[in-house]
């Protein structure tokens, strides 16, 4: 898919990833981004073809607005998520509610209520920010690594149900991104820009999945040895 001329909703669009999501596509040449945040005063990108917008996607009448709002949408970036920490044996019931409600049933709601959209136009492109742990485990993230994996696997059933109505899914798994959310966590970061300029790539290839900066390098370990990236992420407490 070209981002030349395209109109693309993203979530989470205020800060980090999605803030930069909202520049490389104004760069690339993008018609109009539908900045979507739950605070749509706190989109700060000046240039007119943004349009603020508010969306919690953890609300259906938002969400059914957004998609009336955004009526000529042929790109959707699910990129909005949360991230609570707290061990397998130790996390509540809360925080993993809050997990899958954003993480899960908002990437699932959203795109229900947005591909028809993009079907209508002609037809386009979903991307979902996933994660490497969407298929390994980091213990401290448990409600985070569940909601994730739920969310690839979700996504996998829609991208068979939406390519015939001319929607196409890209998958991204990135690893660790330098942004507020792993604020306070050690280990090896990426830069966002440089997860949102692969995605973006991948995307303009026409790819299925991505694994944007540092984690190709992961990811191709862990087809040679499963084991041992397993092992290591197990140790990440």
């Amino acid at each position: 898919m070209k981002i030349s001329n395209s109109v693309v909703l993203v979530t989470g669009a205020n800060r980090g990833v999605g803030k930069e999501f909202v520049a490389h596509l104004l760069d690339r040449g993008a018609a109009k981004v539908y900045a979507a945040a739950r605070r749509p005063d706190t989109v700060t990108n000046g240039d007119p073809r943004v349009v603020p917008l508010q969306l919690d996607l953890t609300n259906a009448d938002q969400i059914a607005t957004a998609a009336k709002i955004a009526s000529d949408v042929t790109l959707l970036i699910n990129n909005a998520g949360v991230l609570s920490f707290g061990g397998a044996l130790d996390v509540g019931r809360d925080a993993i509610a809050n997990d899958m409600a954003v993480n899960f049933h908002g990437l699932h709601d959203l795109t229900r209520a947005i591909a028809p959209v993009i079907a209508r136009n002609g037809g386009g492109t979903v991307v979902n920010m996933l994660t490497l742990l969407s298929f390994l485990s980091a213990p401290g993230f448990s409600a985070y690594n569940a909601s994730k994996a739920a969310a690839w696997s979700m996504a996998m059933s829609l991208r068979a149900y939406l390519e015939p109505t001319g929607v196409t899914m890209l998958n991204a798994f990135p690893a660790g991104i330098d942004t507020d959310m792993l604020a306070g966590v050690d280990g090896p970061k990426d830069a966002p820009q440089d997860v949102v300029r692969d995605v973006l790539d991948a995307l303009e290839r026409g790819d299925r999945d991505v694994y944007p900066a540092s984690a190709q390098g992961v990811y191709n370990t862990w087809r040679s040895e499963p084991k041992s990236v397993e092992a290591a992420f197990a140790a990440m407490k």
